[in-house]
């Protein structure tokens, strides 16, 4: 199982970014994946999840702004991220559960400058 991220960048205060996560080695759409961000120094928290039945949840401090979706076509996940606010400046992963294992792409730097 592999996971590459991509689509980060430098972004204005309201602006909007595109994040990709093509997955390989088994069939994404099989399985949750989630989007989880880390700014140094401070924990991982969870951003946005897409369940197998494309049902979606997100954490109150994206709620309105970014859009997890995925493509099964491309084995690959977004997360449309509109209204960025300089708060989200972190890197970004991607995340999913194969059985008991836990795999993450590289991670995606996000800038929001204000």
């Amino acid at each position: 199982v592999q996971l590459q991220a991509s689509g980060g960048g430098l972004a204005q205060s309201g602006g909007s970014l595109r994040l990709s996560c093509t997955a390989s080695g088994y069939t994404a759409s099989s399985y949750h994946m989630n989007w989880v961000r880390q700014v140094p120094g401070k924990e991982r928290e969870l951003v946005a999840t897409i369940t197998r039945r494309n049902s979606t949840d997100y954490a109150d401090f994206v709620k309105g702004r970014f859009t997890i979706s995925r493509e099964d076509a491309k084995n690959t996940i977004y997360l449309n991220m509109t209204s960025l606010e300089p708060e989200d400046t972190a890197v970004y992963y991607c995340n999913t559960y194969v059985g008991l294992t836990s795999y993450w792409g590289q991670g995606t730097q996000v800038t929001v400058s204000s």
